[in-house]
């Protein structure tokens, strides 16, 4: 017999994440992601499991086990263990066996990249600019108490807080010999490296302007990795923004996750000849944002298929991320995996086989395996509960007054009749979107439908997955060009017997909560509101939030004063 989901469940699920693909297709490495309610903390240790199916079995006993990464022979998996201090990087053999840590850096390594010959593994890591060599623990702990003084926009980050002078640059590290140099240096941060296919040059997304946190370009940027005296040169026109950069085969181009320009809008795949030339979307034409991944943008880092002619990547269309492929050369895009109720929010690529974590309507998650040629997926895991059944959510598409169309879900108990409570629920972004996936971070969507309640999601102007037309229509008019997607949509509910005029609830976080506000102080429909990550007053935003200035500039049309 099954139930309804509850909260305390948060503490028993188990979140698969960070499928690793073997060099041969045949094992896929992964993390697994649970709750310790007695230390109220997550923890995350390696599991496997063969693509030819079978039981998935646990690798590692560490709390914090994260980012796998199989060296090219198979015989190892490189990975970072958090214990007892920042994470560090750690071996462990393939086939069995203890693993082994192999960086001891003061701040951490970060996310490994192993040689293309299995020699050397690359990876960006904080470093602090004002650290002296062999320097004590009460060094490091008086600096990070110092008074903190800034003289640009962008002296802290979401997550880490106030940055003083740590930044992350890019290291290597020799398997062979244990030595770790770092390869970049500077008052500026560097992405996660990428190797040429010869494992002579590594390049990797970096802002070098004097003002980046004033003109928000980065670019993509090549250095030769044995030359200790090598300075990184710029890829490409440097006058866009560059986000996860890997290679193509032939070590020619780069291919980068990114825009032309600095304006809000689509993220492109872009192929960057490295030596000069024409700069091509290779998504152009699906005229969808391209999905590098990230705390609630699923989606994942482009990546070769097959002889290398082929690159797979992640696009989100109404609300959903899907798995598509393209030729390196360029051509339509086709879609690989994505049919309408399921995302794509990770992707590990071997030959011609892509190893994913695949969500649905009934599952938060599980990694399976597809042919990036064509074939249905095989997932291979099921860490999920079997005794749950969860709401699923019902499509629904509003034609406001202006003749736009409006796609979300509604969520509620088919059982119930009536007018019901109804919570509207916005997301963040705004170049978010809710989709029809089971959705645990918002877990209180199940419960509320459990007791009665109806919940409304919405993907209004501005939202990401319809197009770069609507992903920028609300761009410098936040609550202007977007208010009556939000408020007719619920008219029509009310005529509709579905929604309970006298029982309407508001709520959302960051933009939502903007618009949380915006619309309870316009109109007096709504019984209860709650706001969470709230932009009241952007001009306080303006001066006070990691992207405040970002915000003002691209997205509100100026910085408010």
């Amino acid at each position: 017999m099954t139930r309804r989901i509850g909260i305390d469940d948060l503490y028993a699920l188990e979140f698969p994440e960070q499928p690793a693909l073997s060099p041969d297709g045949a094992r896929i490495v992964y993390v697994l992601r649970t709750a310790d309610r007695e230390k109220d903390e997550d923890t995350s240790s390696l599991w496997q499991v063969a693509t030819s199916g079978g039981e998935a079995r646990r690798l590692t006993r560490g709390r914090g086990d994260v980012a796998p990464a199989w060296s090219p022979d198979g015989t190892r998996i490189a990975f970072l263990r958090a214990q007892d201090g920042p994470a560090q990087l750690w071996l462990l053999p393939a086939d069995g066996g203890e693993p082994e840590q192999v960086t001891t850096l003061p701040l951490g390594a970060g996310t490994p990249v192993w040689r293309p010959d299995g020699a050397e593994i690359a990876f960006s890591a904080p470093i602090d600019l004002n650290a002296e060599e062999g320097e004590d623990d009460g060094a490091q702990g008086r600096r990070g108490s110092a008074p903190v003084v800034a003289d640009r926009l962008d002296f802290k980050a979401d997550g880490a807080g106030l940055l003083r002078t740590l930044r992350k640059h890019v290291h290597v590290l020799d398997v062979a010999t244990g030595e770790v140099r770092r390869v970049t240096a500077g008052d500026w941060h560097a992405g996660d490296p990428a190797w040429s296919p010869d494992g002579g040059r590594l390049a990797f997304a970096a802002a070098l302007d004097a003002d980046p946190d004033l003109t928000f370009r980065s670019g993509a940027y090549v250095l030769d990795a044995a030359d200790r005296t090598a300075e990184p040169r710029l890829a490409g026109s440097g006058e866009g923004m560059a986000g996860t950069v890997t290679w193509t085969a032939d070590g020619e181009s780069l291919l980068v996750v990114g825009r032309r320009d600095t304006a809000s809008g689509h993220l492109g795949l872009l192929r960057i000849p490295v030596d000069g030339g024409e700069t091509v979307d290779l998504a152009a034409a699906l005229d969808r944002n391209v999905m590098p991944g990230g705390p609630g943008y699923p989606g994942a880092l482009p990546q070769l298929a097959g002889d290398g002619s082929t690159v797979v990547f992640c696009v989100r269309d109404r609300g959903y991320t899907h798995l598509y492929a393209v030729d390196v050369t360029g051509g339509e895009p086709r879609r690989v995996l994505g049919e309408n109720g399921t995302t794509v929010a990770a992707l590990s690529v071997a030959g011609t086989t892509a190893a994913v974590l695949l969500t649905t309507p009934t599952s938060y998650g599980e990694i399976a395996t597809v042919d990036v040629t064509g074939g249905a997926a095989t997932v291979l895991t099921s860490h999920g509960p079997e005794d749950v059944e969860l709401f699923t959510h019902e499509e629904r598409e509003f034609t406001v007054s202006d003749g736009t169309v409006v796609h979300g879900w509604l969520l509620r108990d088919p059982a119930r009749t009536g007018p019901l409570p109804l919570l509207l629920d916005i997301h963040g972004g705004p170049h978010n979107a809710w989709s029809g996936t089971a959705d645990a971070v918002h877990l209180y969507h199940q419960r509320l439908a459990a007791r009665g309640w109806a919940v409304l999601l919405l993907n209004p102007r501005g939202s990401d997955g319809y197009g770069e037309a609507f992903f920028t229509a609300a761009v410098g008019a936040w609550g202007v060009a977007d208010a009556k997607d939000f408020l007719e949509p619920l008219d029509d509910l009310v005529a509709e017997g579905v929604a309970d005029p006298r029982r309407l609830a508001v709520s959302g976080y960051s933009y939502g909560g903007f618009m949380t506000c915006y619309l309870t102080s316009r109109d007096d429909r709504f019984a209860a509101a709650v706001a969470g990550g709230v932009v009241s007053d952007v001009v306080s935003m303006a001066g006070t939030s990691d992207a405040g200035h970002y915000l003002g500039v691209a997205e509100l049309g100026a910085v408010p004063a």
